[in-house]
């Protein structure tokens, strides 16, 4: 099927939008105080790679103060842990679906009340990919990268609506499990009321029996 009046490069323009939009990453901002933690969570999937620049930047003096971070997985595995820093990177590969968490404070005696700011640019999967690297390898540059891109953003939105699917069936027999066993609680819950109901009966008619009331 042939494309006419321009509407070849009308697609191909919304493709290359798609991909710079796919591949925009922001940076979070966070004030850290003296005493605290604060902390950042991403769920993601298996088998994903993960890269993350933070730096600080303080409002008050030339002095930068320090900070310290930890990164940990969905099964509290240790992934990144640098103390009394200005600046750091971590970088991984997921090996379990769930929450991974970056947490910062700030490190070193500390004024009270003294504050610092934290950049954190936090990339994952097709974002956290060196495409310089890959197109000085592949031979290919302008539009071919650029579709080379798109594939990969697709294969990663396939990946992820996989990822969610299997989840939702998870949850849903986790629930199913948790009605069955709230059910028969009720049941069982009921049986002993009427256990307890039916024994207190037979014993007041005892009762009233042997006082001869009835």
């Amino acid at each position: 099927m042939k494309l006419r009046d321009g509407s070849g490069i009308t697609l191909l323009v919304l493709l290359l939008c798609l991909t710079r939009l796919s591949l925009k990453t922001e940076a979070v901002w966070m004030t850290i105080p003296s005493s605290g933690t604060k902390c950042v969570s991403e769920d993601i999937q298996t088998h994903v790679v993960v890269l993350a620049d933070y730096y600080v930047v303080t409002e008050e003096g030339p002095q930068l103060q320090t900070i310290s971070a930890k990164v940990t997985s969905p099964y509290g595995n240790n992934l990144h842990h640098n103390e009394n820093v200005t600046q750091g990177q971590f970088a991984f590969t997921t090996t379990e679906s769930g929450n991974y968490v970056a947490c910062f404070w700030m490190g070193g005696n500390q004024q009270e009340g003294a504050t610092a700011s934290v950049n954190l640019d936090w990339k994952t999967g097709i974002a956290a990919k060196d495409w310089d690297s890959v197109a000085k390898k592949e031979k290919i540059e302008g539009v071919e990268l650029e579709l080379l891109k798109l594939e990969g953003i697709v294969d990663a939105i396939h990946q992820y609506l996989t990822y969610l699917k299997d989840k939702e069936a998870n949850l849903r027999e986790v629930s199913e499990k948790t009605n069955a066993r709230v059910a028969w609680f009720s049941i069982m819950s009921l049986g002993l009321c009427v256990s307890v109901s039916a024994l207190q009966l037979w014993y007041l008619k005892s009762y009233f029996r042997k006082k001869k009331l009835i």
